[in-house]
């Protein structure tokens, strides 16, 4: 499989589209963040930052599978990455979510990984979704429980992520069609 030029998914406040060259400079700054690049990955300088967009760009064009970047309608401001994501070694089929500090309390994570999930289920043809999650992580936790996946226990991730603690959250497509429903956005001040 390889990357549709056209993939664009939009929400009522988000676009969902893959990685270009112009969404740098917030993923940039969103990694330079040490709160807001804590739980996926830790703080990058911009030319590692760099090197980790160009990989999600090159996931889109030879697997056709990768985050996308968000982007906020009302502004044009690229806050965020999110959706499929299946590395090399990863424990699972995997829709996670890393947004700007910017984007943090609006309920966009929810809004975009519902999409996602849709996504990965109806196109991509997934049987299940994880979402790969720290312990202490407990926003990311509250999204993935809106979302009506459940915790499934520890997983170990490929190096050099493998001595990190990490819980996978989940559902199976069947338990997605009756959750769906009832995903809703969070109020204001929520993840």
């Amino acid at each position: 499989m390889t990357m549709r030029a056209d993939v664009r998914i939009e929400t009522e406040r988000l676009i969902l589209r893959p990685t270009q060259a112009e969404d740098f400079k917030g993923w940039a700054e969103m990694m330079a963040d040490p709160e807001t690049a804590r739980f996926i990955g830790g703080v990058q300088p911009a030319a590692q930052a760099w090197r980790g967009m160009m990989t999600m760009a090159g996931a889109w064009h030879l697997t056709g599978v990768a985050m996308f970047s968000v982007i906020e309608k009302a502004t044009g401001r690229w806050v965020g990455r999110l959706g499929p994501w299946t590395p090399l070694g990863w424990p699972g089929t995997e829709v996670g979510w890393g947004l700007h500090r910017a984007a943090w309390g609006k309920g966009y994570a929810t809004e975009g990984a519902a999409a996602a999930m849709d996504y990965a289920f109806d196109v991509l043809g997934w049987n299940e979704v994880i979402h790969c999650i720290d312990p202490e992580n407990t926003p990311s936790a509250r999204v993935a429980e809106r979302l009506g996946s459940r915790m499934i226990g520890p997983v170990t991730m490929p190096p050099p992520f493998e001595h990190m603690p990490v819980n996978a959250w989940g559902q199976s497509r069947e338990e997605w069609a009756k959750n769906r429903l009832s995903v809703t956005r969070p109020p204001a001040g929520r993840p």
